[in-house]
């Protein structure tokens, strides 16, 4: 049995940096960052096989892309936590001249990140083409991706959806944050993908699991049968349920905080929910 309390106390900080993030600038995505911070935690400090010690071309270890480039609050706490850059430049989130923007773009230079995403829709394609190049250079190691179930809409997915199909793109894990909320309201309501998705994956040709995307254990379990499913002819996509802004209780479930910086305020109640002793930048 895996001990998840350090996984657990890691998140809630990212959390915490995550809401000082965007309420020092008063701008950001926090809803988004809330919800995946138990995801990437796992993903970087459990999942991967990554070196902070950053080289763009990744050769021999794992990668990942973050498609839905505007919940970077929690991308960058994820990578400052787990050592490619110091935790004090969280604090330069949004700021001119800095590194961290709001969206992740490469031309700052900023470790852990290798392409510019927030253009919806175009992560996977990302990642295919790298899981591809990791193929062609007999590189066995792992791409990941993360995307927003908003991305569904955007046409470009399900080309390249076939396209991993078609082409056995089996060292390709994509995960879906399948919290049912985008800027304008409920993925439904704006453009209804239905409620089945993981028949419309498997009809695609790809490997489906589903996950509680709050849950360590669930997580931990679910990714590492993934990993065992990879190099078996088929590209695997993961739907993880979360809530939008998870588990601040007056964030909860609305789209209302998908790009919203909470005030003095609202800062103060959602930190007094996050008690951590791992220190904030």
């Amino acid at each position: 049995m895996i001990d998840t309390k350090p996984l657990h106390q890691t998140s809630t900080q990212v959390r915490r940096d995550v809401l000082r993030m965007v309420h020092g600038c008063k701008s950001g995505h926090p809803g988004g960052s809330l919800g995946c911070a138990d995801f990437l935690t796992a993903l970087y400090f459990h999942i991967m096989e990554h070196k902070p010690d950053f080289k763009m071309d990744g050769v021999g270890e794992d990668i990942f892309f973050l498609s839905n480039g505007h919940i970077s609050p929690v991308f960058y706490s994820v990578l400052a936590r787990s050592g490619y850059f110091p935790v004090s430049e969280l604090k330069s989130f949004r700021r001119l001249n800095t590194r961290l923007q709001g969206h992740p773009t490469t031309h700052e230079h900023l470790p852990g990140v290798r392409v510019a995403s927030g253009s919806l829709g175009q992560g996977v394609s990302v990642a295919i083409g790298a899981a591809l190049a990791k193929k062609l250079n007999g590189d066995d190691k792992i791409v990941y991706a993360l995307m927003g179930d908003g991305e569904i809409e955007e046409g470009q997915n399900w080309e390249a959806f076939m396209y991993a199909a078609h082409n056995k793109v089996d060292n390709l894990i994509v995960t879906i944050d399948y919290n049912g909320q985008q800027i304008d309201g409920s993925t439904q309501s704006v453009m209804g993908i239905g409620e089945d998705i993981e028949a419309k994956m498997i009809a695609f040709g790809w490997k489906v699991f589903r996950m509680n995307g709050h849950s360590f254990p669930e997580i931990i379990d679910v990714m590492e049968r993934a990993k065992r499913q990879t190099g078996h002819g088929q590209p695997i996509f993961i739907i993880m349920k979360t809530e939008m802004g998870y588990p601040i209780d007056f964030m909860m479930g609305s789209h209302k905080w998908h790009g919203v910086a909470p005030n003095d305020a609202e800062l103060e109640k959602a930190l007094a929910q996050l008690p951590s002793n791992l220190g904030d930048y």
